[in-house]
Formats: structure tokens, sequence, C-alpha cells
């Protein structure tokens, strides 16, 4: 495969301006950018997206998706007409991790309660056993990849009790207990944080739903930074309302943008943002690295990083 030439799609802003990728590579490779909804990808060997296009199945040997989640590409469509897919995992992991600690203290600090009294300016400390500290607080990160990873640095610097969810259940510096994934509820039930770290697949697809929401605490604070369906949307809120978890925050769901019309927006303990949880103003230049890494070993003829397909 040669790749003299990449379109940035109109995509990736979402997260960045496109000019700024283009303007980070153009001393390696032509790049221009593109709306592959409207313009032909076919005078490109590569693109870099956000997005998935049927277009790209005729018109480019190479997709980067800017995200580490790639659920969106079908695998079987990509493989039938030798397309190579690579994400961007590994990238998210600090952005990420430093995002579920601003979660975690959010609620042990009482922030979240108290920004929506300033709204109203209204001066209302919490009560006086309401706030807490997150030494020694349990943590189970559900999803031991980068991005969990990521979450456990951040976490056993804060003191909290880290344990683990991972499909080999192999052990991990930091973690004190890793279960396997058909111990879930095990390792969910005396975790005051439940945070969710794991890749769409149909394994995962609403991993947590009415039984999970049933093992964790009634104090139990449920994060979503992996994918919105990897939760049963319609059970958390009825766990929620029914006082069966502590609260949620939640970056992701099962239709984004969250609309207007979702009981989520009123619920009290609940904290939302706007899938954001790995952005960062280095988040160009991350995926330039990554796209320039990819280049050097298409030109050594050697395996693509993060190949996915």
């Amino acid at each position: 495969m040669n790749v003299s030439s990449i379109a940035v799609d109109e995509s990736v802003s979402a997260v960045f301006p496109p000019e700024q990728l283009r303007d980070a590579l153009t001393d390696a490779v032509d790049v221009a950018i593109i709306d592959a909804g409207v313009d032909s990808v076919e005078p490109y060997d590569a693109v870099v997206t956000m997005a998935y296009h049927e277009s790209y199945l005729e018109g480019v040997d190479w997709i980067h998706s800017i995200q580490a989640g790639v659920d969106r590409f079908p695998f079987d469509e990509l493989r039938k007409h030798g397309v190579l897919l690579t994400n961007s995992s590994g990238i998210h992991g600090p952005a990420v991790g430093e995002t579920v600690a601003g979660y975690m203290l959010s609620f042990a600090r009482r922030l979240l309660p108290a920004v929506k009294s300033q709204t109203q300016r209204e001066w209302s400390p919490p009560a006086w056993d309401d706030a807490y500290t997150l030494a020694d607080e349990r943590c189970c990160i559900v999803g031991l990849g980068t991005l969990g990873r990521g979450i456990v640095d951040r976490a056993t610097a804060l003191g909290l009790d880290v344990v683990g969810v991972r499909r080999s259940g192999d052990p991990l510096d930091g973690v004190r207990t890793v279960y396997t994934s058909d111990d879930l509820h095990t390792a969910i039930r005396d975790a005051k944080f439940v945070v969710l770290a794991i890749p769409l697949v149909d394994e995962t697809h609403h991993l947590m739903t009415t039984e999970e929401f049933a093992a964790m605490r009634d104090d139990a604070i449920l994060i979503n930074v992996a994918r919105g369906p990897v939760v049963d949307q319609a059970a958390l809120v009825d766990a929620l309302e029914a006082g069966a978890l502590g609260g949620a925050a939640l970056d992701v769901f099962e239709a984004e943008p969250l609309p207007e019309e979702s009981p989520l927006w009123e619920l009290e303990e609940v904290l939302i943002t706007p899938h954001c949880a790995g952005f960062t103003e280095d988040y160009y230049r991350n995926v330039a690295d990554l796209v320039r890494e990819n280049l050097a070993h298409i030109d050594a003829d050697e395996d693509l990083v993060n190949r996915i397909v």
C-alpha cells in the first residue's frame, strides 16, 4: 500500500478543527479537508475521520478513526473491500482519567449540588455528613484497556481502593483485585464508584441493566465513559428514580445528543457531559502522531499500529 494523499473528514470538527490536523500533517503527506457525505474520496489513499461513510469502501485503502471506539465501522465490509482500519486507542487515557477523577470528586465533595445551587443564587452548604473524601472508597473499573489504565492511575493517586474487571482476569499494577467478566456482580457489589471503560461489542451491549444495578450499593455512583449502549438507559433511570443508586456521571448515551425529553436531565444526582471526556487541546496532535507513525510503518512495509481490520 502506498499513501501519498490523506483526506481529513469534516466529521472530526466535533472534537477539533480539521484545519489543525491538516496543518500538523502537511509536511508528511498531501492533506485535504473534505466532507465525505458530499465530496468524493476517490482521489485520496486514506481518510482520517470520526464518522463512517459507505464511499470509503470504494475510495480509500486505509481509514483512521480519531476515536478508540470503532463500533460504527462495518468490519466485514471493510475486509471484503480490502480497506484497513486503525483507531486512536492509547491517546485518551490521561484526559479520560482526569475527567473520571473530576466526576468522583464532584460527588464526594458535593460540587454538583453546589453548582446547581449557584445557578439559583442559593447559599446551600451540604449536610454535615453528606460530603466525604475519596481515600479508601472502593472504585471498580470495568475494562482495563488504555482508558481503564488511565483511570486506574488517577484513582490510585487519589487514594481509592481500586478493583477491576477484564475478560482475561490478568492482574494489573494498581488494581488490588482483577475479576473476570463472569464475576462482574462480585466486582461491583461493594464499590462506591463503578466506572465503565469497555468497548461496545455484542457482549457488552446493555452489560449494565436492572440485575447489575440491583447488585450495586444503593449509594453507588455509576460512571460511563465507554459507549452509551453499554448501559440500559431506561433501567438506569428506573434505578435512579427508585433510589436504588446514589447517582451517575454520564458522558455517553444511547442516543446522542441526549434528547431534551430524557428524564436524566432533571435527576438531582446525575452529572451529564456531552461525550467530551477525552477532549484536550492536544487531541489533534496526538492523532497526527499516530498517523505519522503509521505512515512510517507503511513505508517500511510493517504492520500498522492500532490496526483493527
